[in-house]
């Protein structure tokens, strides 16, 4: 199945341009095939990888970190073993990056709950 431009932006979240610039960055895994009248048509395979790569970057990839993997993917069989690398360092940053965020959502609960104590006081009635 082919999607439009405007149905690629719709399935991925990703904005008309944003879709451009990844083409023309070389972040896609093939050029995007065009109809007879020149408008671009997104395969699901396509879709997929986008999707893929948008979460990539949502968690902190660089785009020539992308680029790099794109490019693995791309060569085919024999480079398994550097996509392998690449997705496990990026996955040790991501885990470092959760763990600090972990660590700042624990401090933001532990004032939230002095301050619902500190509150529940003030809302006791004297005895």
């Amino acid at each position: 199945m082919s999607h439009s431009i405007a149905e690629a932006s719709e399935q991925t979240g990703l904005t008309i341009d944003t879709l451009r610039y990844y083409e023309r960055d070389g972040l896609l895994l093939r050029a995007v095939p065009r109809s007879s009248t020149g408008q671009r048509r997104y395969g699901d395979d396509d879709i997929t990888w986008i999707v893929l790569i948008t979460r990539l970057r949502a968690t902190g990839m660089s785009i020539a970190e992308v680029r790099h993997y794109a490019d693995l993917v791309r060569q085919g069989e024999g480079t398994e073993q550097q996509r392998l690398d690449a997705l496990r360092a990026h996955r040790e940053r991501v885990l470092a990056q959760l763990a600090e965020v972990t660590g700042h959502l624990r401090a933001i609960d532990h004032k939230i709950e002095l301050y619902v104590g500190r509150l529940d006081l003030e809302r006791t009635p004297a005895r």
